[in-house]
């Protein structure tokens, strides 16, 4: 059963940003005018055709690219009657602590979302009772795979816990995990041991091995797949786990879960989850709009969760507000927004689909991949 952008009633109708389409083309214009004016080339002819070529390319880039544009509206019809399984209770429970999950939200984002997540996942199945059929072998289904990345504050795990709420009602496919990459962070004592706290959410302070070896006994089907659980409280690896008995559908929900074998040309056989995954999703934002969240969650934290016995970041509780503010935007800049601009941001054009925020989390564009 082959999905395509037809099943889904998907009017082709792009919105591009003037802005973007300004830059790219002056830049283009720019470079065919230091072309033109090189002395070894005085065919009008050639210049005519380079200059008919550049133009092309540009047309092609940018509006023959890789994913379709929705806006809020073209989104919200395609959910197709699906009907809201939620409460407003429910979406409570869900949201973070600086996010306000409205109906109105899960509705025209989410649920059409659910919906083409559905089909891919229908998608799956068929391909997998066809294989059934051929080995007469029914034991072992893989789950389908969908990874969640974005930057911290961004609101990927809202997104996820969101997600797995929704598609764990449809019929044919109730079981749905959720795992976070956070448990397959390394130790702090580990960390503190190779110098490298301060780069926590970095791709090196993860047990890469170990979690790439948890995805992969879960694609093949093994039962009781255990995850290490990750603690914010303490800040650490706990003793607990979790356990993953074969799944119809398991959430990956992480930083850098679209990192691939491009960020590493010098280790071409290195194995990566996104080699896992049947659908990918970039939660995104304008980098001053995410540092603007990441202070604001930090306030709010500092008069709930680091105010709890046991809890890691205890002494922020004793800074004034001026000073934990200036605080919170230090480590922004010092370890997150770097980790954003060199390892999580890089992997947005990777993603199948793209949840681009703004003010307030509300999603305003959504990109589809074609």
């Amino acid at each position: 059963m082959m999905l395509s952008l037809a099943s889904l009633n998907i009017k082709k109708k792009p919105i591009f940003h003037k802005s973007r389409l300004f830059v790219a083309f002056s830049s283009k214009m720019r470079f065919l005018t230091q072309f033109y004016r090189l002395r070894h080339f005085h065919s009008f002819h050639l210049n005519v055709c380079f200059i008919l070529f550049f133009f092309l390319s540009f047309i092609v880039r940018y509006f023959m690219g890789p994913y379709i544009s929705f806006d809020r509206n073209q989104w919200a019809e395609l959910r197709n009657s699906v009907p809201m399984t939620l409460s407003e209770a429910d979406l409570k429970e869900l949201q973070g602590i600086n996010e306000n999950l409205t109906m109105k939200e899960t509705a025209e984002i989410y649920l059409p979302l659910a919906r083409l997540l559905n089909l891919y996942v229908a998608a799956r199945q068929s391909r997998n009772a066809v294989l059934h059929q051929f080995l007469g072998n029914t034991d072992i289904s893989p789950p389908f795979i969908i990874g969640i990345a974005g930057s911290v504050a961004v609101g990927k795990s809202t997104t996820a816990r969101l997600l797995k709420a929704l598609l764990s009602r449809w019929e044919n496919h109730p079981k749905v995990e959720l795992i976070t990459t956070d448990g397959f962070l390394f130790p702090n004592k580990i960390l503190n041991e190779r110098g490298i706290m301060g780069k926590k959410g970095f791709p090196e302070s993860y047990d890469m091995k170990r979690l790439v070896q948890f995805v992969s006994d879960v694609k093949a089907g093994k039962r009781n797949v255990s995850a290490p659980i990750y603690s914010h409280l303490t800040y650490d690896i706990t003793t607990e786990e979790k356990v993953v008995d074969r799944p119809d559908v398991l959430i990956i929900e992480g930083l850098n879960v679209l990192q691939s074998g491009m960020d590493y040309p010098h280790d071409p056989h290195r194995v990566f989850i996104s080699d896992f995954l049947d659908f990918s999703l970039y939660v995104d934002a304008d980098s001053q709009l995410i540092e603007k969240w990441y202070v604001e969650r930090f306030m709010k934290f500092r008069h709930s969760a680091f105010k709890e016995t046991g809890s890691y970041f205890s002494h922020y509780t004793k800074l004034s507000e001026l000073e934990a503010r200036e605080k919170a935007e230090s480590i922004w800049h010092s370890i997150n927004g770097k980790n954003l601009q060199h390892n999580i941001l890089p992997t947005k054009e990777r993603a199948q689909l793209v949840l681009r925020k703004g003010l307030n989390h509300t999603v305003e564009e959504i990109l589809l991949r074609k």
